[in-house]
């Protein structure tokens, strides 16, 4: 599912990119209209704020590593086994606001939050990489991960995990844990595949 949701990704980004070359090639009225759609439609979806510019692509439509993937729904699913990812297919604890979601058990009075309901496990695992991808709090994770793929090193799971403090209130603890959890499961072979 990781990798799917990383193809899917790349094939975004290389879109993007031939489509930017074109258009610095040609002038604008020459370009097909629906590709031009296609183009805003991945900016919009990826939160690219200068929508002619290839840095921002190559720095936000690239892969996650799926050994960071995998733990990540590990701890935030138990392991597939919390009523979230049961009910919700949320492997990951996303949070919504709007109309469609589990109310959390021990949620505080004062809040509105729900967990996000995924149609499938699949849905969520697309929505996590879009999340890390595209969210300001994961600005560290993209620049890290440019650097790295820049010196054509892989990024690993246990490289990103370092920079997944605001994924969760844990904060350094949860860091810690998703360390663990790689490392006890020797999860880094899949970041090579």
């Amino acid at each position: 599912m990781v990798q799917d949701a990383n193809q899917n990704t790349l094939r975004s980004r290389e879109f993007a990119l031939n489509y930017l070359n074109l258009i610095y090639e040609k002038s604008f009225r020459d370009l097909n209209l629906s590709n031009l759609d296609r183009l805003f439609s991945i900016a919009k979806t990826y939160k690219i704020q200068k929508i002619f510019d290839p840095s921002e692509y190559i720095s936000k439509l690239d892969v996650i590593p799926v050994s960071l993937a995998i733990a990540q729904a590990a701890v935030e699913s138990g392991w597939g086994k919390s009523r979230f990812a049961k009910e919700a297919n949320n492997l990951y604890g996303h949070w919504t606001w709007g109309g469609k979601g589990l109310v959390p058990l021990n949620r505080d009075e004062n809040k509105t939050h729900k967990i996000k309901i995924f149609n499938s496990p699949n849905d969520a695992v697309d929505a996590y990489v879009l999340n890390l991808n595209s969210h300001p709090a994961y600005t560290k994770f993209r620049e890290n991960r440019l650097k790295f793929h820049q010196n054509e090193l892989i990024y690993t799971g246990l490289d990103a995990a370092k920079t997944m403090e605001s994924y969760s209130a844990m904060g350094k603890i949860y860091v810690k844990q998703l360390e663990k959890t790689i490392m006890l499961y020797d999860l880094t072979k899949f970041d090579r595949i």
